[in-house]
């Protein structure tokens, strides 16, 4: 078994597309919309096979919470990019950028070098070597 995808809402389904495929190298598919629904997704695909399922809606309202709030149930997903170099030259681009940088990066106790950064939603995302 393994986990085939997570799923996320958006409020800017262009944008969520252009900063995975712009900062993690995800290739994004040429999406689906149900107009009945008020539903749009984008399938972003990353080397390894793993999958990020951006979503949009105009028929649900989710629920906003403070951007990298700590809450119960997913608070995030770590994206490795294989060395400590990468996640410094990442990281530094990302807040050169304007992303938060919320820690790192950094060595943590469980052995992992990481920085904490957020996405455009608020999404945590730990970039891990």
């Amino acid at each position: 078994m393994h986990i085939d995808h997570i799923a996320l809402w958006t409020n800017d389904l262009e944008r969520c597309k252009a900063f995975y495929v712009s900062y993690f190298g995800a290739v994004a598919d040429s999406g689906y919309a149900n107009s009945q629904k008020g539903f749009a997704s984008c399938f972003l695909r990353f080397t390894d096979g793993a999958r990020i399922e951006a979503m949009t809606t105009t028929m649900l309202d989710p629920l906003v919470i403070a951007p990298g709030a700590q809450r119960m149930g997913l608070t995030h997903f770590a994206i490795s990019l294989g060395s400590e170099r990468l996640v410094d030259e990442l990281t530094r681009r990302l807040k050169a950028d304007g992303y938060p940088v919320l820690d790192g990066p950094r060595r943590t106790g469980d052995g992992y070098y990481e920085s904490v950064v957020l996405d455009p939603d608020g999404n945590r995302i730990e970039i891990t070597a």
